[in-house]
């Protein structure tokens, strides 16, 4: 683990890879509930080297949109949602995230979806992954347990994903499994 419960060190920003985190709950917007998801995945980028400020809470529906904008507008490298991907009537996070995205990361929320210890409702995730504009966006379940498990999938691809939303080229060797001749 590198950095401290504030955050990374200087060093670790010294790209200033920056991260938001969006909770959709109506229960925890509104007080009546403690959100616990978003400190995960606060800590988590934390940790991964991204400046990442307090979980931004917001309610089920329209306001997912809005924190989603305002992110994308403040050009944050990332943002990962927590919550609102079930099939509940009140679960829209899915939605309020497509009309945002130009260009769809299926993989990851593949990835997401099966990364799950052996949780069949897993499956049941509706979220999605993609770019907008150069803000790589991830919905993520809104458990504790679905959050630790995106921070591992999430762990080893975030910073390359964001250089290479950045112009980078792809390491040596890692070429989507496939082998240089």
């Amino acid at each position: 683990m590198t950095g401290s419960a504030e955050g990374p060190t200087s060093e670790e920003v010294a790209d200033g890879r920056r991260a938001v985190v969006v909770v959709a709950s109506t229960r925890a917007a509104s007080g009546t509930y403690t959100d616990e998801a978003g400190p995960i995945l606060v800590r988590g980028l934390r940790e991964a080297g991204f400046e990442t400020p307090e979980a931004v809470v917001v309610p089920d529906g329209p306001a997912i949109g809005d924190a989603l904008r305002a992110a994308i507008d403040d050009r944050a490298d990332v943002v990962l949602t927590s919550g609102g991907t079930g099939l509940s009537p009140t679960d829209v996070t899915p939605e309020q995230t497509l009309p945002l995205i130009d260009t769809e990361v299926p993989g990851i929320a593949e990835a997401l979806r099966t990364s799950g210890d052996g949780v069949p409702t897993s499956v049941l995730s509706r979220g999605i992954a993609g770019l907008s504009v150069s803000t790589l966006i991830i919905n993520v379940a809104g458990s504790p347990g679905a959050c630790r498990d995106a921070l591992t999938v999430l762990g080893p691809v975030l910073v390359h994903a964001v250089g290479q939303v950045r112009g980078g080229d792809h390491p040596r060797g890692h070429h989507h499994g496939l082998r240089e001749h």
